[in-house]
């Protein structure tokens, strides 16, 4: 299973911002570049640039040593169980998706029919913009990625993996389990962006210009997202996000209801606890 080949071929399947960067760093590198978007013109922008030395058909599965899927989880999905039958049997196929249970019970599924290896992934980088156009080769560059291989206990399976992956430049690689992905990302990216989503949506957020200075833009940066995606992985998602939502509803209650009380005895305590939740979760990270 081991590769020792200095240069390969990778396909790109759905050439947004994270599929487009994926392609610029491997063509960046060296590595051959096929790509395939369900926008064609967007594939032929793609060649014409030279970030893509030709169109991802099945006639080009055999030539890649790797397949990265970066479409939305349905989509994702779609393209593998439409194509899995032509994958070859030492063909890698990971996708790039921000939720993992439902794509890895799919991926997994064909690749046990049909002999080829799938592993889930989601790479953890991005930015408010989408598309070709915002992509970028250095997007990823000490980003983490998170994978859910087929097997934790095969270390040259995992090897090989990291060497694959390698040419994104990638600052780490975890793994971990299909559930234990979606559980987390709930709690770290998907609420974050609801609840930006809903903070901006004060009517005070229209005067806020010579008021607002650093705490304003870290909670309202991506509250400039891409509904069609963020909605189709929230509803991925939805019994971990649900209980991440009714636990900060919850808490901002709490708060709500000390202010409402003029109790700054439980409100001073309210602000303590997250202070010291904060230091032991993150005062670690803020020392190194």
């Amino acid at each position: 299973m081991m590769c020792d080949k200095t240069s390969f071929s990778v396909g790109v399947v759905g050439l947004g911002l994270i599929g487009g960067s994926i392609a610029k760093a491997y063509k960046k590198t060296g590595h051959t570049v096929y790509g395939y978007d369900k926008n064609h013109t967007v594939t032929e922008f793609g060649i014409l640039s030279d970030v893509l030395d030709g169109e991802l058909t099945r006639d080009k599965f055999a030539e890649c040593d790797l397949i990265l899927v970066s479409a939305y989880p349905e989509a994702s999905i779609d393209y593998i169980n439409q194509n899995a039958e032509y994958f070859p049997k030492n063909l890698f196929v990971i996708d790039c998706c921000g939720t993992k249970a439902a794509v890895c019970r799919a991926g997994f599924e064909a690749a046990e029919k049909y002999g080829f290896t799938f592993v889930g992934g989601h790479p953890m980088a991005g930015t408010h913009n989408s598309g070709f156009k915002y992509s970028r080769a250095d997007l990823f560059i000490g980003a983490p990625m998170v994978i859910v291989p087929p097997k934790f206990d095969d270390i040259t399976l995992l090897d090989h993996i990291k060497f694959l992956l390698s040419p994104v430049g990638f600052g780490s690689i975890s793994v971990t389990t299909a559930e234990e992905h979606d559980k987390m990302i709930a709690f770290t990216s998907q609420l974050a962006h609801i609840v930006s989503s809903a903070y901006i949506k004060s009517p005070t957020a229209s005067q806020h210009r010579g008021f607002s200075a650093g705490s304003y833009r870290d909670m309202t940066r991506v509250a400039w997202l891409n509904p069609t995606m963020w909605s189709e992985l929230f509803l991925e998602n939805r019994e971990p996000l649900l209980f991440e939502l009714d636990t900060v509803i919850e808490n901002l209650t709490m708060y709500r209801d000390a202010i409402a009380d003029e109790d700054s005895e439980r409100l001073w305590k309210l602000l303590d606890d997250g202070r010291r939740r904060k230091e032991e979760v993150d005062g670690n990270m803020r020392k190194k």
